[in-house]
């Protein structure tokens, strides 16, 4: 292993890691193409898709605690509403994990991409006034919260992705959750369902471990830097940077469906 190969594992860690901060994803989406194809072009790397995933999924389980970690103060964390999401999440992934099995991969994808699309309709929904509720005082219907959740967690399990960037704007569009409260929860509701899919990926030795720590690194580092910007940043500007995100990884769904 070469110097080339560890800053290229780093960098990749660390723009993935501090987009995972700033709008409460895991992080996977930016990840998981960026070492896939950019290892390979530069000569560093080649991984598999199977390799990719498993470094991803460590990379996502200490992103999020770090992302939360750095949002501990302020009132951002909503306990409640991650109770009730990180459980439903949780079931709903096993679920789906399981009925998987009996799916075809065009099927999965179709999945996927419906899911995705839903995740842009969202985003692109007027959100008026949900800024200005204190965070003190929000409230938002329990098994609304718990149901959406779980079919987020059915799909997310199906296709195997961590569902944040669906849980960002079911929280924004239809809970109302306040922009900085979706993104702090998001990463606590997704470092719950990433505790499944990192121990799975461990006990089935699909993890190389000197590139997943290099992005446990770069992670630690960027995440609270990450959460810090996104403290700082307008909130519109920070849901616009989410829906363009959502937007992009909608697109590159279908392509690969159609």
């Amino acid at each position: 292993m070469d110097v080339e190969f560890i800053i290229t594992i780093f960098l990749i860690g660390f723009i993935g890691s501090y987009i995972s901060g700033m709008l409460g994803v895991g992080g996977s989406i930016i990840n998981f193409p960026m070492l896939l194809f950019i290892p390979a072009v530069l000569g560093v790397a080649n991984f598999s898709s199977h390799e990719v995933s498993g470094i991803t999924a460590i990379q996502v389980f200490f992103a999020t605690i770090s992302g939360v970690w750095a949002y501990r103060k302020g009132g951002y964390l909503n306990k409640t509403l991650i109770a009730y999401m990180g459980t439903s999440i949780l079931i709903g992934s096993f679920i789906g994990g399981f009925g998987s099995t009996q799916m075809t991969e065009g099927g999965i994808n179709v999945v996927y991409g419906i899911l995705a699309l839903l995740a842009v309709f969202m985003m692109f929904v007027p959100k008026k006034g949900i800024d200005d509720i204190p965070l003190d005082e929000v409230v938002f219907n329990k098994w609304i919260a718990a149901l959406l959740a779980l079919i987020v967690g059915i799909g997310a399990g199906i296709v195997g992705a961590g569902g944040a960037f669906l849980l960002v704007p079911i929280m924004l569009a239809v809970l109302k959750i306040p922009t900085r409260m979706t993104i702090a929860s998001s990463l606590a509701i997704t470092f719950i369902s990433s505790i499944g899919s990192a121990a799975g990926k461990i006990t089935t030795g699909q993890v190389e471990y000197f590139p997943a720590l290099i992005m446990v690194a770069a992670s630690l580092i960027a995440s609270p830097l990450g959460a810090h910007s996104g403290k700082k940043m307008n909130t519109k500007v920070l849901q616009m940077i989410l829906a363009l995100l959502i937007l992009v990884t909608s697109v590159k769904i279908w392509l690969n469906i159609l």
